[in-house]
């Protein structure tokens, strides 16, 4: 019986994954068409170019064509693993991202693993001391942080350590013409990373520390933390084993969540860094606007988005026996 219900649960969670993906690519098509700017004239730079040179590459980037048969070829390629050609770097939209796509997952994967530790870390010490110097010195911190907006936070720490103390570079992924191998890249590659990372961290582990905390002290009122307590065990053994595992059922739900959002929001951490990633290559795109570009990775982190909020809902329920039972 259990079986079949979550079957179904995970049925009905596809389907909505299903239509949520279809809607994406039908808003990845539709929604870069209204952008202002002619993407045809911007890739000659300024340059004055007569009226049927432009149409010649109208006609060869199918511009030409009415609407609705740019969007059925469009979803003709789609189906086929063709996200098209990109106009700007005149290269398969599929190979670029795929080029993007390390740097953007070593800056996220790097950021979110900090974070989590940070987060879970000053969270439930927050919750367990409620009321103190820390709880109210942590708490303040990460509503600081949480409050910022991720750009503003990444150009002062730009601005003081690139700007002023020159002590880590200022942009890129690794020295321009050092040519380092071995421990001198790792390094360098570490000082590349130092700054954006210290920007997604400071945001996103604020977030898991205050729902952290606040699910801790909920559980905190609980009547089996006071059985733990009768049966002689010390306060540490009550957090550690009873009352932190049962608090981490929200925060892992906003774990997958917050991860899809990581990726997403890199465009502006990687813009403000010149991280070369999938961030970075938007930011190009909408230059343009280079709409293939534009739609591959509008669908990329649309869909990465959606996939972590199944994920969540699929762990969740696996995890909690009272949501599986419901």
């Amino acid at each position: 019986m259990r079986s079949s219900t979550y079957l179904r649960y995970v049925a009905s969670k596809f389907v909505g994954v299903a239509i949520s993906l279809i809607l994406v690519v039908l808003m990845s098509f539709f929604a870069f068409r209204i952008l202002p700017g002619d993407p045809v004239a911007s890739l000659t730079r300024g340059r004055p170019v007569l009226g049927p040179q432009l149409e010649q590459l109208k006609k060869e980037f199918g511009l030409d064509q009415p609407l609705w048969t740019q969007f059925v070829i469009y979803m003709q390629h789609l189906f086929q693993g063709d996200l098209g050609e990109s106009y700007t770097y005149r290269a398969p939209v599929s190979d670029l991202i795929m080029d993007y796509l390390f740097p953007t997952l070593l800056l996220t994967t790097t950021s979110a693993g900090i974070a989590i530790a940070l987060g879970l870390w000053f969270g439930q010490r927050a919750a367990w001391r409620r009321g103190s110097w820390f709880d109210t010195l942590s708490t303040g911190t990460a509503l600081i942080f949480w409050s910022m907006p991720t750009f503003w936070f990444g150009l002062i720490l730009l601005l003081i350590f690139a700007g002023v103390l020159h002590v880590l570079p200022a942009g890129g992924m690794v020295t321009p013409g050092a040519n380092l191998t071995g421990l001198p890249y790792a390094w360098d590659l570490i000082r590349h990373l130092a700054l954006p990372v210290a920007t997604m961290v400071a945001v996103s582990y604020a977030q898991y520390s205050l729902i952290m905390r606040a699910s801790l002290i909920e559980e905190m009122t609980s009547d089996y933390l006071t059985t733990a307590r009768a049966k002689g065990l010390t306060e540490d053994a009550v957090r550690r084993k009873h009352a932190v595992p049962n608090a981490l059922l929200p925060t892992i739900t906003i774990v997958f969540l917050q991860i899809g959002g990581l990726i997403a929001g890199a465009v502006t951490v990687e813009t403000v860094f010149s991280w070369p990633g999938l961030g970075f290559l938007t930011f190009q795109a909408l230059s343009g606007p280079d709409l293939p570009l534009l739609q591959g990775t509008f669908v990329v982190f649309s869909s990465i988005i959606i996939l972590m909020n199944f994920a969540a809902d699929l762990v969740y329920r696996a995890i909690d026996p009272r949501v599986t039972s419901a």
